[in-house]
């Protein structure tokens, strides 16, 4: 062994390098310096020797540059905007100058704006077909063109449209109190729907003295910070201030508003219409049909011709062809702007319709968008075929694990997979589920049945308190009943006695349901398990199941509903905006819109702007809408569920008969019968597809013609499925009280009521818990027992639930309303005649 080993050293040699010892050299005192150093890195620096203090500092500088990249980044973007808008590249700059109270000259404003001394050259007068009051304008100095639009308020459905598509908004306030009443709901209009960038203007100015100018600008800006709290307020009286207020609207930030900017839109300003001739085949004479030609600059995204167009107001249509026709507003910049005279203008329009017009695209019918909004109902559907015979065996082995339980006579499998057992002889509380009505049972007949008996009763405990208001509204007409002079008799005359009843009877149902929300009254002259056999109970609203899929009604096989509509909105939504084909942002250019009403030329030539939007994929599809929606402060009568209403949605106007729902994030939510006051709410709606964000309106439209805002809000979604489920609470009292146990009667009138509600959970206003144990006798007393003693003054109640649905009234044909102020002017009238 020592041999070996000696062996072993003698064939290694000597020990290797790396064991000998290294002594510490001497310091002779001369270092590095940090300029040596970092020359010798060249600007190399190792991770393993920064500290902790130095990767935070590389951090923030790392955000800082980011932060300075995006604000650049934003900065040129809106550059770019403002020089785009306006120039030779980008449509006109759109002006609608809008006047916000009855005093206010919008006439004089735009004559100011159209003055030589502004600096414009006016190129062409009534540029907007059936407008007068419009005209092109050309600033040479600025580089930039504008269009001005003189928008009455008068029609309320112009204006908002107008709204939707101008880039600048002109408000004309009065030097005194800005705006009126009327100006104040416009305001409220505009601003719910989404105000783009504004100016506002104030004349008579330079005529109120000096001493009390100062104090008159601040008393007036101070009105207006209210609404537009940083809004510049310009005088306008002279032609220095009209361009003042021109380079404003150039230079100053547009506001991008989402609806419009994911869209194309073009405002017609030149429209003509071609009857369909016979030899088309599409019967184009009796139907008044034909093709609408619209010139009109292209604003928002790139237009596609194989997408459908909708004219606001009247329809969704097909495009056949876009054409490029000459410029009617050249932005030409020479030496010395004149205005030009009459002849000049006649000169530019021959030579317009002499110029050649190229047509840029055409329609592929194997491509273009079709006009199906509702979904073909196939009646064989719903037929059953034979299952399978794996289906069978797990049918089998289903029933042969399922636990067999006694139910009332006609349930159905599935629901009585809704109610538990109970046990008596324990006589504790059960956890009863739910029990359900056979939707089957119900015929048409029964279900309006239903709904005429929901409206006539206004809850339980609440019939003596409206009996006795009523008797004393009596009484005290009795009392004041007198001899009527000539001016009652004249006031009276403008009074519909017939709304002032069907008014009186929606506030009494609206203060019946404040005071006893969702409590009815068991009918005796109908048995409760038929009146009530579609409405189930629930053990937990939260967390109990219901099948959305469940006994849908015949109108959902008319609609479109997507397997995940937040994504195919995203996609959507990015898919338009990486868009670079077709007729691009400020081309002029001529659409050819096909089977067009001749309705549509007949509201052009009334002097009504018309506003073209091509629609996204799958917006003219049908399905149900939700809108979240807030009551606006303006409105104090009720409004009811199902009540119709007017919608503006985005660039749709429709009517509709929605439902209202509570805004949760459960899977159920509970229907409202009245649109809250201080909540939001979601309405629900059949209505064609739109992809949010969309600002929505309703309106309620009195018999007289005048809509008034009802309540303003947002688009929410588009499912379906969205549960919505009506509760009815029925009220018992106690009439014997012991200790677990009670007897309760007023709930039900007969035996075979109680039997059939029997699963269904009790709960009582004081907060016990319980469920019915057996009845009693044969008019309707039960014995029930609860978790806790009642006390004598508690209410016993039963939940029910029925899943609920819009109606079918969609209608995109909407009456213009009347302003405010002509029926204020006549009733004045009527004063100063009584007077």
């Amino acid at each position: 062994m020592v041999k070996m080993s000696a062996n072993v050293e003698k064939q290694q040699g000597h020990r290797p390098g790396t064991y000998k010892q290294k002594n510490k050299g001497h310091k002779h005192g001369k270092h590095r310096t940090k300029g040596e150093i970092e020359r010798e890195n060249k600007g190399r620096v190792s991770v393993t020797t920064l500290t902790k203090k130095q990767r935070k500092e590389i951090r923030k500088m790392d955000r800082r540059h980011k932060a300075n990249q995006l604000r650049r980044n934003k900065k040129d973007m809106v550059l770019t905007e403002k020089r785009r808008l306006g120039s030779r590249d980008g449509p006109p700059h759109l002006v609608a100058v809008v006047s916000l109270h009855a005093g206010a000259d919008t006439g004089a404003v735009t004559r100011l704006l159209r003055g030589e001394g502004a600096g414009g050259v006016v190129h062409r007068e009534g540029i907007i077909t059936g407008v007068k009051d419009s005209f092109g304008l050309i600033l040479p100095r600025f580089k930039q063109r504008f269009i001005f639009l003189n928008q009455s308020t008068d029609d309320m459905h112009s204006l908002l449209d107008v709204a939707k598509i101008a880039d600048s908004l002109v408000f004309v306030l009065d030097c005194t109190e800005a705006w009126d009443s009327y100006g104040e709901h416009c305001l409220s209009c505009l601003f719910a729907q989404g105000l783009p960038s504004h100016a506002l203007v104030c004349q008579g100015v330079s005529d109120i003295p000096l001493k009390k100018k100062v104090e008159s600008k601040r008393a007036l800006s101070k009105i207006t910070e209210a609404r537009f709290p940083d809004a510049r307020l310009f005088p306008l009286d002279t032609e220095q201030d009209a361009t003042l207020l021109l380079r404003h609207l150039g230079s100053q930030r547009q506001r991008k508003l989402g609806f419009r900017s994911r869209r194309s839109h073009v405002l017609a300003q030149h429209v003509t219409f071609t009857p369909n001739s016979p030899a088309d085949g599409t019967g184009g004479g009796p139907t008044g049909l034909g093709t609408l030609c619209v010139s009109g600059y292209v604003r928002g995204r790139p237009l596609q011709v194989d997408r459908l167009v909708h004219i606001s107001g009247h329809g969704d249509f097909q495009l056949s062809q876009i054409d490029a026709p000459s410029d009617p507003l050249p932005l030409n910049f020479p030496t010395r702007p004149a205005k030009p005279g009459k002849g000049d203008v006649e000169m530019q329009e021959g030579n317009e319709e002499e110029a050649p017009v190229r047509v840029l695209m055409k329609a592929d019918p194997s491509c273009r968008e079709n006009l199906q909004a509702e979904a073909e109902v196939d009646p064989m559907d719903g037929e059953q075929t034979w299952p399978t015979e794996s289906e069978l065996l797990e049918a089998e082995e289903a029933r042969k694990n399922k636990r067999v339980m006694k139910v009332p006579k006609g349930t159905s499998d599935y629901q009585a997979t809704w109610i538990i057992d109970e046990d008596e002889e324990n006589g504790d509380i059960d956890d009863d589920d739910e029990s359900d009505d056979d939707d089957d049972m119900m015929d048409d007949a029964v279900e309006g049945e239903d709904e005429e008996i929901n409206s006539q009763e206004p809850g339980s405990g609440c019939t003596s308190e409206v009996d006795e208001d009523g008797e004393d509204e009596e009484e005290e007409e009795e009392v004041c009943s007198t001899e009527r002079t000539g001016a009652e008799q004249r006031y009276d005359e403008h009074m519909d006695e017939a709304a002032e009843e069907e008014e009186l009877k929606r506030y009494r149902e609206a203060r019946s349901h404040e005071l006893f929300p969702d409590e009815v009254d068991t009918p005796r002259d109908i048995a409760a398990r038929v009146r009530y056999q579609r409405f189930r109970g629930l053990k937990s609203f939260r967390s109990s199941p219901w099948d959305p899929m469940e006994n849908l009604p015949l109108d959902y096989s008319r609609i479109f509903q997507f397997q995940s509509f937040e994504r195919t909105r995203r996609r959507i939504l990015a898919e338009a905006a990486a868009e670079d084909e077709g007729a691009m942002n400020g081309w002029y250019v001529t659409l050819h819109v096909l089977d067009v009403p001749s309705s549509v030329m007949e509201s052009v030539q009334s002097g009504k702007p018309l506003v073209l939007v091509s629609l996204l994929p799958h917006e003219q599809k049908m399905s149900v809408m939700h809108v979240l929606v807030r009551r606006h402060p303006s409105n104090t009568e009720p409004i009811k569920s199902k009540e119709e209403l007017v919608f503006h949605c985005g660039f749709r106007r429709f009517r509709a008969s929605p439902i209202f729902s509570q805004h949760t994030a459960a899977d159920k939510h509970k229907m409202e019968r009245f649109l809250q006051l201080d909540a939001p709410t979601v309405v629900s709606i059949y209505a064609p597809i739109t992809f949010p964000p969309s600002g929505v309106l309703l309106f309620k439209q009195r018999n007289d013609g005048i809509q008034d805002l009802v309540a303003t809000g947002n688009l929410l979604s588009c499912d379906p499925q969205r549960v919505v489920l009506k509760r009815i609470v029925l009220s018992g009292h106690p009439f014997k009280i012991n200790r677990r146990s009670a007897v309760v009667r007023y709930m039900f009138f007969n035996r075979d009521d109680i039997m059939w509600f029997k699963p269904v959970e009790l709960r009582t206003k004081w907060g016990r818990r319980g469920h019915i144990k057996e009845a009693l006798g044969t008019h309707g007393h039960m014995k029930c027992v609860f978790d806790n003693q009642l006390r004598s003054q508690d209410t016993v109640l039963m939940n029910l639930y029925k899943r609920v649905y819009p109606r079918w009234t969609y209608d995109p044909y909407v009456p213009s309303s009347l302003p405010w102020f002509k029926r204020e002017a006549t009733v004045n009238m009527d004063d100063v005649d009584m007077e």
